[in-house]
């Protein structure tokens, strides 16, 4: 004997049996697009790739297409060098001369490539391992090593060089959890290798300002004299400053070398980070405004931003973060949930009494 036909009990307000999504749509966020939020990693990288496409979009400028650009910016960096350092720049710098638009125009390419490549997320490790290929590259012909054995080299005028700044930004950004970090990107060096590779750069900055060439009297003046400008507001900032720095080199050596000593220490030994990053970023952004003219970007020869920004980025990338955060907001509303969760049950106890009365007359009739 054939039962009642069965239908299932209505779901919803609507009768319909709304499906195993339903509870996405339950709620006063009920047409809300639930798109997953950036990690702070996820962040810097995107802000890392920005810089490089800076760096690419630079490279493109009509100067870097002449042989000046080979004589003023390649060539001079052999001047004051040891042998080791030296040859190979000239050497490279005769290559290119002669081959210079198609140096620049796959020089550019590679730069916004590269910065492409950090802000797509499934290119983020390609990206990082030719930025190393190609900021090292940069790094002894480009800038000589940063200067590092001419004992002029400076932090204010960019020592030890941008060019490694990528490498120990890209470093720090490489992808992997930070879970157990308490900072936004712990990266291939894991987070004791990033404070440890952060107090190096500031320590060692601490020792760049105490060179004789940089404790000079007039040396902090004739720094500031020379940036580059580009723009008359610049040059009035410029002026401005020297003046006031003439013949105070030595103090302001001895000031600039404590702090940077303070900052590397303070995150080297989890003691103050929060302040020394802070300061960290004040002293980039003087760098970068007063000592290399925010990398001459405003002149048509700058070929990258400078340190400036790599230090700030680096800043924030150790800055610790907020242990006490709030569980993600997912969109879904928990009361939404557990009405679906009472509805799905009513019905399963529904079906099953409408089966059980169904079956029974079956029984007795046979």
């Amino acid at each position: 004997m054939q039962g009642p036909a069965y239908r299932p009990a209505a779901i919803g307000a609507a009768g319909r049996n709304p499906g195993p999504h339903a509870a996405l749509a339950v709620g006063p966020r009920r047409h809300r697009l639930l798109a997953p939020r950036l990690g702070a990693q996820r962040r810097l990288q995107i802000a890392l790739g920005l810089i490089w496409l800076a760096d690419g979009a630079l490279q493109f400028q009509p100067f870097m297409f002449g042989r000046s650009f080979v004589a003023k910016v390649i060539a001079p960096n052999a001047v004051g060098q040891p042998a080791f350092v030296a040859r190979p720049v000239t050497v490279i710098a005769h290559l290119i001369e002669p081959r210079v638009v198609l140096f620049n125009l796959f020089a550019a390419t590679l730069q916004v490539v590269i910065g492409l490549g950090l802000i797509y997320r499934p290119t983020v490790r390609a990206a990082l391992l030719a930025s190393f290929a190609r900021a090292l590259g940069v790094w002894w012909v480009g800038e000589g090593l940063g200067g590092l054995f001419t004992g002029t080299a400076s932090p204010l005028t960019g020592a030890p060089g941008p060019a490694l700044l990528y490498v120990l930004a890209g470093s720090t950004l490489w992808p992997r959890s930070a879970q157990d970090c308490d900072c936004a990107a712990a990266g291939a060096l894991g987070e004791r290798g990033v404070r440890s590779a952060w107090a190096a750069l500031w320590l060692g900055s601490a020792a760049l300002w105490l060179l004789p060439a940089n404790r000079a009297a007039g040396a902090v003046h004739d720094a500031i004299a020379r940036a580059p400008s580009g723009a008359s507001w610049l040059t009035s900032v410029h002026s401005s400053l020297a003046t006031a720095t003439a013949g105070r080199g030595l103090e302001l050596a001895i000031v600039a070398a404590s702090l940077s000593a303070a900052i590397g220490l303070a995150v080297l030994v989890d003691r103050g980070r929060k302040p020394a990053l802070a300061m960290s970023i004040a002293i980039a952004l003087i760098y970068f405004v007063v000592g290399q003219g925010m990398g001459g970007i405003l002149t048509g020869s700058g070929t990258d931003p400078g340190t400036g920004p790599l230090l700030i980025l680096l800043a924030v990338a150790l800055y610790p973060r907020n242990r006490s955060r709030q569980p993600r907001d997912t969109g879904i509303d928990p009361r939404g949930v557990e009405s679906h969760s009472r509805a799905v049950a009513e019905s399963r106890d529904g079906t099953r009494s409408a089966l059980v009365g169904a079956g029974s007359p079956a029984r007795s009739g046979s």
